[in-house]
């Protein structure tokens, strides 16, 4: 009787999402801070971020927070990402989380800095530069929240400061997340089944400001010259909504815990964007005795198959594999984590990641 319900839910919930499936093409290109959309961590990015019902972690915090809630101890993790090969992107990724007791939560932390390498200076002048090099960079710090409710129903947020500077210009603003995971399953496995539900990027509007945006103009009035300051327009985040669902099969013997020696994930995905086209994608993760998992995803939007008319870099496609090796007998790991988001043009997203779990 409780599959039987579990299979209306996902029957329901992804016929609403295939329904949905549009996107807000009236505001494509409005946005900006689109540095908050790119997953700046390894394992999850290996099928795309597809899995809003199942992460786990540190890395739940740039999918689902609910998922922040399963850090039984401490996790510290670490990322760094050579973004759209052959652009001179790179993102470093830092977290830190830590369990506060049985019934306290979890509290995490996270740091994700884009370094966009140096850039000449040019001006209308002088358009093939001389004048030195800039340094444009993009920050953000996360600090989040998440709580287990009951044996099935997880919650959680995110609070997170973003800040763009380019060449005497900087925005500032704030963001917040929030997400809720519910697991279920039967008899012999009680979180085979899990759905996710995630709000993210609700916040603040950006707005340039800084000496960049002066220049000196001669008065209205009279025969000298003043500081004229330039407005600049403000922009809104890229909010969206996950929804996701994922079953797992259990395969081999019984390891106990929910575990066993192999496990296959199958996880679904919609993301509906204010502000470009929706997503919908599926994915699969391996595991070998929660040693060895390997992991695949297809992220699919409206043009994607269409060269001419796609406004993403990313052709779908995302690969990744994971090592994670017991140190202690109290469930200490340690793992090494590693993705490639396949892209047209530039070489793809190479994603190596490495954690510690306490």
């Amino acid at each position: 009787m409780e599959m039987k319900k579990i299979s209306i839910v996902v029957v329901v919930l992804f016929t609403s999402m295939l329904s949905a499936y549009a996107g807000n093409k009236d505001r494509a290109g409005q946005a900006g801070a689109y540095e908050l959309l790119i997953n700046p961590w390894a394992r999850s990015s290996g099928w795309h971020g597809l899995n809003t019902a199942g992460a786990r972690g540190l890395e739940a915090m740039n999918l689902n927070v609910a998922g922040l809630s399963f850090t039984e101890k401490t996790e510290v993790l670490f990322a760094h990402s050579i973004y759209l090969n052959g652009t001179g992107i790179n993102i470093n990724a830092f977290g830190f989380s830590q369990a506060l007791g049985k019934s306290g939560g979890v509290l995490g932390i996270n740091l994700m800095a884009m370094s966009f390498g140096d850039i000449m200076v040019t001006t209308v002048n002088l358009p093939e530069g001389g004048l030195g090099t800039f340094h444009p960079q993009f920050i953000n710090l996360g600090i989040a929240y998440a709580k287990s409710f009951s044996n099935s129903i997880y919650g959680g947020f995110v609070v997170r400061a973003i800040t763009e500077s380019v060449a005497d210009a900087k925005a500032a603003g704030l963001s917040f997340d929030a997400g809720i995971q519910y697991k279920t399953g039967d008899k012999k496995f009680d979180d085979r089944v899990k759905f996710g539900i995630a709000l993210r990027n609700i916040g603040t509007p950006l707005k340039f400001q800084g000496d960049a945006l002066t220049y000196k103009g001669n008065a209205a009035q009279g025969d000298y010259q003043l500081t004229v300051s330039q407005r600049s327009q403000q922009f809104e985040l890229p909010s969206l909504l996950n929804i996701g669902a994922s079953y797992d099969l259990h395969f081999g013997k019984n390891t106990g815990e929910n575990k066993t020696t192999h496990r296959v994930t199958i996880a679904m995905n919609f993301t509906s964007h204010s502000f470009q086209r929706d997503n919908i994608g599926v994915g699969g993760e391996y595991s070998l005795k929660d040693q060895f998992m390997v992991r695949l995803g297809y992220n699919y939007e409206s043009e994607l198959l269409n060269e001419a008319a796609r406004t993403n870099a990313y052709t779908g496609l995302a690969g990744g594999f994971t090592f994670e090796l017991p140190t202690k007998k109290n469930k200490s790991t340690v793992a090494l984590d590693y993705s490639y988001r396949a892209s047209n043009p530039w070489g793809g997203t190479h994603t190596l990641g490495a954690r510690i779990n306490l």
